[in-house]
């Protein structure tokens, strides 16, 4: 049993009646072996920056403190889970800061740089705010990404091409950073238990980018590509308002070829073309 003084996770949602909302894509983790494994794989430790995005009861909170991190920042939209984290607050007085707000709000610039993310991220938000960072302005203000998803979303974030799982979140997650599912998680590990399956990915920010195109280029191209993925680049591109195959025959991209054939850096060619075509 691990003892950091404070109750048992089961005890506290008793206690405070935090019963998980569907409304905001709860599913809580109630095993501390989990989340202190979790915050292994993070590499939590004292003298970074930490921010963790949806605490709820705090299992995560709670292992993140535990296994050494002094400067942890917990953001939460959920009013009944703040007397939870201020009991957590006392028990770490000087490691643990609250921000009651919705994450999607947040101005990320504002951080000391770099901090590291860790969460386990509330369902219904975890995507946007996961595309939310990666298109920020360049260098990304963070140094790691630890974050848990849905199982097929965290296969999207690492699908390579010609598969099926692979899309634009590939795409853009493969060109900033590079990515990895570092954990499993059965569905029963949660409360309550989800429809499908959870993961753990891990994303790091590149040293450096190759290629360099403005995040609204690159997200304009991408969308257009795989809003219609089943259509040739020469028919999905067109909504772009170029000379799709003669800028694709300049790069030596088949106009032919489909968006799941091509990878991140044929994107970033296309994107800054299009970007030299002034079309964005």
């Amino acid at each position: 049993m691990i003892n950091d003084g404070l109750p048992a996770l089961r005890d506290i949602i008793d206690e405070f009646d935090l019963a998980a909302k569907k409304s905001l894509g709860q599913n809580f983790l109630l095993d501390m072996n989990i989340t202190r494994k979790i915050a292994r794989l993070a590499n939590a430790r004292p003298g970074q920056a930490f921010i963790e995005i949806g605490p709820g009861p705090g299992g995560l909170t709670r292992a993140l403190l535990i296994e050494g991190v002094d400067k942890l920042t917990v953001i939460e939209r959920d009013r009944r889970i703040q007397p939870v984290l201020e009991q957590i607050q006392n028990r770490y007085p000087q490691a643990l800061s609250i921000m009651m707000q919705d994450a999607l709000t947040i101005d990320w610039t504002s951080f000391d740089r770099p901090f590291e993310i860790v969460a386990n991220l509330p369902y219904n938000i975890g995507t946007q705010l996961l595309t939310d960072w990666l298109e920020m302005e360049w260098p990304l203000p963070f140094s790691r990404l630890t974050l848990m998803f849905q199982e097929e979303v965290a296969e999207r974030i690492v699908a390579k091409p010609r598969t099926k799982a692979y899309g634009r979140l590939s795409v853009l997650a493969n060109w900033r950073c590079e990515t990895e599912i570092v954990y499993r998680l059965p569905k029963d590990a949660f409360t309550p238990p989800p429809k499908i399956s959870s993961a753990v990915v891990s994303l790091t920010p590149k040293e450096k980018l190759e290629f360099t195109p403005c995040p609204a280029a690159f997200a304009q191209v991408t969308a257009a590509a795989f809003g219609q993925r089943r259509k040739m680049l020469r028919a999905s591109l067109k909504p772009l308002g170029i000379d799709v195959i003669g800028l694709l025959d300049q790069l030596n991209i088949d106009p032919t070829a489909r968006a799941e054939t091509l990878d991140f850096k044929d994107f970033c060619r296309i994107a800054l073309a299009v970007q030299d075509n002034g079309a964005v």
